[in-house]
């Protein structure tokens, strides 16, 4: 299990990034060249065949052992109204996961993915950010490391979700600290604020900059003071993921707002990580933008939980499932290529 000692061996593993199989991508795309199809004909599910095959370091990629982590926390900013629900919502849906009863549970199944869910601490709220940072250092680094700890060495691949209430307003703080904007321009509704609502979430985030912006110097930094324990952790499985070579789904806003601190030390980060979808939240398109990702699905998702990774899923298991089931044009001899 990797774990991080402290925040300089978060910092070092983020600094040196491994980098995928090159050897497995040439045999991979020799293999693409010889099926029975035209060249470049199923498009993106190529290069997601290509992909995947770097990452795990084999000419025909699998999708067999699939995990999908939800990791959950609770905030303090959630007492100034920014959400649509209160916080005891967050520990409400921990429970209805672990009977079943969500839509993560039907969408991981559908999907084949192993199901992991990680509640961080649900009767301690971080820090309200708007006067205080979310976090102390120990508290961070736990929740990264508990991040970490769901990263097997043998994963094929790793779905990253999230529950807690009032989550999208430090996500949007993120977003803002790490690639510049208005609070106005990252924030967005939801899980169904009103106009109010959504002044109350560009006022939060306003302050948190304000208060913390000049202290957050780091990766590290800006996750502990203007991010949650839950957004922490999933940084924490993405770095971990990386360094054991395990290809990474992304989720909605929320997810690749936990990315963006460290994309702004490392931009090669989002190398193992595909994006699932562009959500319905207002920044997230302007988000995928700045991490440089496109979107597999355009569904109008906005529900969070690694919702919108599961579904996505499905495109990654047609695209292995036409890359390695497919014969070759000598195998069904078939004459010349199309």
């Amino acid at each position: 299990m990797i774990r991080f000692e402290n925040r300089a061996a978060f910092a070092a593993a983020l600094a040196d990034l491994p980098e995928p199989d090159a050897g497995a991508v040439k045999a991979a795309a020799a293999r693409q060249a010889v099926l029975t199809k035209p060249a470049g004909s199923l498009g993106r599910l190529e290069e997601i065949a290509l992909f995947m095959a770097g990452w795990q370091g084999r000419e025909r990629p699998r999708a067999e052992r699939i995990r999908a982590a939800i990791f959950a926390g609770n905030h303090g900013v959630a007492a100034r109204g920014v959400s649509a629900f209160p916080a005891e919502v967050t520990t409400q849906m921990v429970a209805n996961f672990h009977h079943g009863g969500a839509a993560i549970n039907a969408l991981a199944g559908a999907c084949g993915a192993q199901l992991t869910i990680v509640a961080l601490d649900l009767d301690r709220p971080t820090g309200d950010i708007c006067v205080e940072p979310a976090m102390s250092e120990e508290d961070c680094l736990d929740a990264i490391n508990a991040g970490a700890a769901v990263v097997e060495r043998d994963l094929d691949l790793l779905l990253l979700g999230e529950m807690g209430i009032a989550n999208t307003t430090p996500a949007a703080a993120l977003c803002a600290q790490s690639f510049g904007g208005a609070a106005e321009h990252w924030v967005g509704r939801g899980t169904g604020v009103d106009a109010h609502g959504l002044s109350r979430k560009a006022e939060a985030v306003t302050l948190a900059l304000v208060l913390h912006g000049p202290a957050c110097g780091d990766a590290f930094e800006m996750l502990r003071c203007l991010g949650g324990r839950e957004i922490a952790a999933m940084a924490g499985a993405m770095l971990a993921a990386r360094m054991w070579h395990v290809p990474v789904m992304l989720d909605g806003f929320i997810g690749c707002a936990a990315v963006a601190p460290l994309v702004r030390d490392n931009r090669a980060i989002t190398g193992h990580c595909l994006a699932a979808h562009c959500s319905a939240e207002a920044g997230h398109g302007r988000l995928l933008d700045a991490l440089g990702l496109e979107p597999l699905l355009r569904l109008d998702m906005r529900l969070g939980e690694g919702s919108g990774a599961a579904v996505a899923t499905q495109i990654v298991r047609s695209a292995l499932a036409a890359h390695g089931g497919m014969a070759t044009f000598a195998e069904a001899a078939v004459a010349g290529a199309l």
